[in-house]
């Protein structure tokens, strides 16, 4: 299949593929630690995300304003998070790591300007909060789970739009980011064409594999033949 847009390649995503097999093709291509923490989870098991990254890099601080700090972020609440959020385009993600698990980085409020503003999900290296109001816009947000403390006084975004390391991960502005119910994986944008298209290849493959064995095939069998499990 080919596509001439992210809207077309998001949408053929979505509608073939799952995390398990986009996993397995970077895996091939010696790509073989794309998997977020497996402790970032949907709010809903039934949210499934693809957008690219927009990596937003968090810190911990101790003051919701601190006028004696060198930084010119130590006198401004949240940091540069507003920035970060107005900064959001069509079927972006924001991805925000960094800091500790302390305090909720997702909210009820961020979502409804990311669905303003036509991002296709979020993704947390920490907790999220106002979890009914979240699932109520059934927004996709990928988190640690429920927690309601917040940022405001405990952390702040430095920076964003820059490549961040979430769990040993790289994740470069732009890359494709995918997630449903078995985890959240990371394509580089250098590799998406090849790896969707073997994706899209391997669901075919399984797809095969499953009517033989369904038919009586052994699995040692359908592997030689087919070359996957």
């Amino acid at each position: 299949m080919r596509w001439t847009s992210d809207r077309d390649l998001f949408q053929l995503m979505q509608t073939k593929l799952f995390s398990a097999v986009i996993g397995d093709v970077l895996d091939v291509m010696g790509l073989q630690h794309q998997f977020l923490p497996p402790q970032i989870r949907p709010l809903d098991p039934a949210m499934r995300l693809v957008g690219r990254a927009m990596p937003v890099l968090e810190a911990d601080f101790f003051d919701a304003v601190s006028p004696s700090g060198n930084s010119p972020l130590s006198t401004q609440q949240f940091g540069l998070m507003f920035h970060a959020l107005d900064s959001l385009k069509e079927n972006d993600v924001y991805l925000a790591t960094g800091s500790s698990p302390r305090y909720a980085l997702w909210g009820e409020l961020m979502s409804t300007r990311a669905m303003k503003l036509g991002a296709a999900g979020a993704v947390v290296n920490g907790y999220s909060r106002d979890t009914d109001g979240v699932l109520g816009l059934d927004f996709p947000c990928f988190s640690f789970g429920s927690y309601a403390q917040d940022q405001g006084p405990r952390g702040k975004v430095v920076d964003f739009g820059v490549p961040v390391e979430l769990g040993g991960v790289r994740v470069n502005p732009g890359d494709i980011v995918f997630g449903d119910r078995d985890g959240v994986v990371i394509v580089p944008k250098v590799a998406e064409q090849e790896a969707v298209r073997l994706a899209l290849e391997k669901v075919e493959k399984e797809s095969a594999v499953r009517v033989a064995i369904e038919a009586g095939m052994s699995t040692v069998e359908a592997f030689e033949k087919f070359g996957v499990m």
